[in-house]
């Protein structure tokens, strides 16, 4: 699953998100409001049990910032002939 489908799946269950990318990974951030239902919370957690591709997932609590949701998916390396650099091609 890829970083914007799991903030799309996140962004149904009624969470607001935030993906960012970066050079080797995306990320996905999530608000949790604590008036989440129990349901709710059973959604967000089939989204991450089915997010193969999420190779990091937490979930961030302070009393300052609340509960934010997180997940990074690593981008797919290059797969050309070149991966090795200018001094490895052939």
């Amino acid at each position: 699953m890829s970083a914007e489908a799991i903030a799309a799946r996140l962004s149904a269950v009624g969470l607001t998100t935030r993906v960012e990318e970066r050079d080797r990974c995306t990320s996905v951030e999530a608000e949790v409001p604590e008036s989440l239902s129990a349901e709710s919370w059973r959604e967000v957690l089939e989204v991450l049990a089915e997010a193969d591709r999420a190779d990091r997932f937490g979930l961030h609590a302070t009393s300052l910032t609340g509960r934010t949701l997180w997940a990074v998916v690593r981008k797919t390396a290059p797969t050309t002939g070149d991966v090795g650099g200018p001094s490895h091609q052939r």
